[in-house]
């Protein structure tokens, strides 16, 4: 399926905090830029959706208990791997997102930036080098688990993610034994791993919009 970009001008997002922070991400190392990804890995794409409701709020979404699916179950933001017939990976993270959740962000988004790509810490995951683009809706947007590989979605409120006590870490039980990892303590639900990555980056651009 086709699709086309989002408008990404600062003149045409009309949420003065959604314009800032286009501002600040404009000015990131990685603006502007695709770069190759390291030989081996597979490309994908992911969509950081801030809804500009009166606390902005953060799409995320909960992945189906899937066994071939190494993040089943996560919490994490919507997006994929990149298709042949995808132009760019902006493409992609479009295209993925209304395929899992029904929202077209190429007719009602806006096109904000982009943050640094982030790769699987641990070698048993695949070799996969995803890259999260920043986009900004309207504050009426819903969005649906349109896909099977979606179990449900969530809007987070960017302060709960911005509140230093949701930060802490969680025990995940690896095929080497329990590890530590740094995560988000959200609305009952633990965000971890890529994504929390992804959001750590975020949340340091996002404070005082």
């Amino acid at each position: 399926m086709g699709v086309s970009e989002p408008a990404s001008g600062t003149s045409s997002v009309p949420d003065a905090r959604l314009r800032r922070l286009q501002d600040r991400l404009s000015r990131r190392p990685e603006a502007g830029t695709e770069l190759e990804p390291p030989e081996g890995h597979t490309e994908a794409a992911v969509s950081l959706i801030i809804r500009a409701s009166a606390e902005l709020d953060v799409l995320l979404i909960k992945r189906a208990e899937s066994e071939r699916d190494p993040w089943s179950g996560h919490i994490a933001l919507p997006g994929g791997r990149r298709d042949t017939e995808d132009a760019s990976l902006a493409h992609t993270a479009i295209r993925e997102t209304s395929e899992e959740t029904g929202v077209e962000l190429s007719t009602s988004g806006w096109s904000l930036g982009r943050l640094g790509r982030v790769v699987p810490s641990r070698s048993t995951l695949p070799p996969i080098t995803i890259s999260p683009y920043v986009f900004g809706v309207q504050e009426d947007i819903e969005a649906n688990a349109d896909s099977s590989e979606v179990d449900r979605v969530l809007w987070m409120g960017l302060p709960d993610l911005l509140d230093p006590k949701t930060r802490g870490t969680t025990t995940i039980l690896l095929p080497t034994g329990p590890e530590d990892f740094p995560c988000y303590w959200v609305g009952g639900h633990v965000i971890w791993g890529l994504t929390f990555r992804v959001l750590s980056e975020f949340v340091e651009l996002a404070g005082g919009l």
